[in-house]
């Protein structure tokens, strides 16, 4: 008995993946404690992703920081980095920014905003969102005026 061909014109319903809305990382690659560790582990996960699927090593990424920001950056500086242990060399805010676009992981955009109760969203999805914060706004303008018609027909 020959062994069945598989269908590859017909798109399997259970592989499907929504598309990633909010920019985040798995809080496994954050850890806990306090804000300079999350820092650094962040930095790592960073170069670790850029290793994974750009195939950048850190001497890449510096090169392409270094373009980025118009000053050096090193290697053993992203090292220094992505070291919980060097707790008094942090990443600077726009050194950040240069290692987002170096590596292309914009997973780390929602550190800041989680960090607040916030969500670090892609701007397409800004109209959707400010749509849905508009219905709820008209829901509860429409309970209140329903309460309020309540308490008229009641005096009446």
């Amino acid at each position: 008995m020959a062994p069945r061909r598989r269908d590859t014109l017909t798109s399997d319903l259970f592989a499907y993946e929504p598309p990633k809305v909010r920019a985040e990382l798995d809080p496994v690659q954050t850890g806990r404690g306090d804000l300079g560790n999350r820092i650094a582990k962040v930095v790592a996960a960073a170069l670790r992703h850029a290793k994974d699927e750009n195939r950048h090593g850190r001497e890449k990424i510096a090169a392409g920081m270094t373009d980025y920001l118009g000053r050096k950056v090193s290697a053993p500086q992203l090292d220094k980095w992505a070291s919980e242990s060097a707790a008094e060399h942090r990443i600077p805010l726009d050194a950040f920014a240069a290692l987002i676009e170096a590596t292309g992981c914009t997973d780390l955009l929602g550190l800041l905003p989680g960090l607040f109760g916030f969500a670090a969203v892609p701007e397409q999805y800004t109209d959707i969102i400010s749509l849905h914060l508009m219905e709820e706004h008209e829901k509860k303008v429409a309970r209140e005026k329903e309460a309020l018609m309540a308490r008229i027909r009641g005096r009446q």
